[in-house]
């Protein structure tokens, strides 16, 4: 993807190649999971062929979407070499929020989506500012931001929750109707995955993203406005948790003050699994998909095959570890080709 962005001009052609390397390397992993993908539901049905029939499937479905959805929002943060770990507990807060607001209403959906929307931009605005303007650290502003959120939750819901019964039927039938088969949330899960892998891979603010993410001070000579580009990765990604959080409402209907909670170690996971390396300037936000849409089908396929479910966050771990060991692998070999050409490109002048 960083190939795309125009090249400042303090960028040599041996950093363009090595570039190419790397992206190479990380689209061969996206086939290597999307290959793992189609072996672990086929070994799935083989011992279990329910797995596959269409109510499985349709579960399947509906059970990954929300986390894909998180992992595109995720993806647009880390690829500026940035992280959002607050995610989870915005779901949280728009699905409770959401879910007051309409209780023993008529209230529309687009309103309620709105709403969720609204709650995730104010979350992201904060975390933004703190990151770009402030410059603190992601890590802390994010990982206090999920306490501040959660804290807030727990304060408002006072152990209250929310039951379907409360909840307007349009939204209930958002979260279990489908069109031709196809429920409607994968849906909307697949237009927003690929309105947001046009937009970075076709607009020149996109790819400013990753240019910020490989080489900050580079961006910087460049004239790219990094502060307002880091905000609005975060605004994005606080966007979409909130609307996650009204889908979440529409697709389980009963909503607590806890919900999504430790969501956002498992995005961070899928995306890191799925090639975005966790260093920024690197990764398809359709890999993150396929990152996020692995770790759901090892849940399913774990209680499909009886086996506990301590396994899936071992084997969670075990991917994430592997993902970034991969991505350090490729950064070393990167940076010792880089010094060898320049090496050899001095020696023959």
């Amino acid at each position: 993807m960083t190939t795309l962005l125009d090249k400042p001009a303090t960028a040599t052609g041996n950093e363009r190649s090595a570039r190419s390397l790397v992206d190479a390397v990380f689209r061969a992993r996206e086939i290597s999971i999307a290959g793992a993908l189609v072996l672990l539901i086929l070994g799935t049905w083989i011992s279990n062929p329910g797995f596959l029939d269409s109510q499985g499937v349709k579960d399947l479905l509906l059970n990954a979407s929300i986390l894909v959805l998180l992992a595109v929002g995720q993806s647009v943060v880390v690829v500026t070499r940035n992280i959002d770990l607050s995610v989870g507990s915005v779901v949280g807060l728009s699905a409770f929020a959401c879910g007051k607001f309409v209780a023993g209403t008529d209230h529309g959906v687009l309103v309620v989506m709105l709403l969720g929307v609204a709650i995730g931009i104010v979350c992201g605005l904060v975390s933004g500012a703190l990151v770009s303007f402030g410059r603190v650290p992601a890590l802390v502003v994010t990982l206090g931001m999920l306490y501040i959120i959660q804290g807030v939750d727990y304060w408002w819901a006072q152990g209250d929750q929310i039951g379907a019964a409360d909840v307007p039927d349009p939204i209930l039938s958002l979260g279990s109707g489908s069109v031709l088969g196809v429920p409607y949330l994968p849906l909307i899960t697949v237009v927003v995955l690929a309105f947001t892998a046009y937009y970075l891979r076709s607009y020149r603010s996109g790819r400013e993203l990753y240019a910020i993410g490989s080489s900050p001070e580079a961006a910087r000579l460049a004239g790219i406005p990094m502060r307002r580009r880091i905000l609005a990765a975060y605004v994005f990604s606080g966007a979409v948790a909130g609307f996650a959080g009204t889908l979440w409402l529409a697709r389980f209907g009963t909503v607590v003050a806890d919900n999504a909670h430790g969501w956002e170690l498992t995005v961070v996971s899928a995306v890191v699994v799925g090639g975005v390396a966790i260093t920024g300037g690197t990764g398809k936000v359709w890999g993150a998909a396929l990152g996020a849409l692995l770790l759901t089908t090892i849940g399913s396929a774990l209680v499909v095959l009886k086996v506990d479910s301590f396994w899936q966050d071992a084997i969670t771990g075990a991917l994430l570890l592997a993902a970034i060991s991969a991505d350090r692998i490729v950064n070393l070999r990167m940076t010792a080709a880089l010094r060898k050409r320049s090496a050899r490109h001095g020696n023959g002048a």
